[in-house]
């Protein structure tokens, strides 16, 4: 196995045991294990097990900007952009549930508290906070603070996919189409 391989490797491993078992329940040795590397190895790639935990957010958010990112168009309107984030998003969760499952066991934890600090007070530049911002600045949506803005949008896109992931509904892409307008709807002004 080559070097990105293996590192690779350890990344997916442990973004299958920390979505099967949690942060606590996913050690370093059952990573390693997982991966087909030894315990040793990992710390050729990671310094610590925070490392790699923010080393796998990070590749499944790059592989989430990827994909929300195809046919994305920024010549189009700021709903239409808004309906293409949420169709592309949901989309890509449910089609990798162990992505999504990592993804939402990193928000809700202390990891994730870091993350969304950065995306709401600082990072001014990423596509979703970029979009929001030019809707304000044409007065599309409700002045509402970013976070509230965030909720109100990504709160109701996570919740059906979790529900879909757990089999409780069945998401096609007009339920989704549905869904995904509700939330601009209740964002708009």
């Amino acid at each position: 196995m080559q070097h990105t391989d293996k590192r690779m490797a350890v990344i997916l491993a442990a973004m299958e045991l920390v979505a099967e078992n949690g942060f606590h329940g996913s050690p370093m040795s059952g990573i390693a294990k997982r991966a087909g590397v030894a315990a040793g190895t990992i710390y050729h790639y990671f310094e610590s097990k925070d490392a790699l935990i923010e080393a796998t957010y990070a590749h499944l958010e790059e592989l989430l900007i990827e994909s929300i990112r195809q046919g994305y168009c920024e010549d189009s309107s700021v709903q239409e952009r808004f309906l293409h984030i949420g169709r592309a998003l949901v989309n890509s969760l449910i089609a990798f549930p162990m992505k999504f499952r990592f993804i939402e066991q990193f928000h809700i934890s202390p990891y994730g508290v870091a993350s969304r600090r950065e995306r709401l007070l600082g990072k001014k530049d990423d596509l979703v906070t970029l979009l929001f911002e030019d809707a304000r600045q044409q007065g599309l949506i409700k002045k509402l603070p970013l976070p509230v803005v965030f909720a109100l949008t990504f709160g109701p896109l996570l919740a059906i996919c979790r529900d879909h992931i757990f089999g409780l509904i069945t998401l096609d892409d007009l339920l989704i189409e549905k869904t995904v307008k509700a939330c601009w709807d209740a964002l708009k002004r």
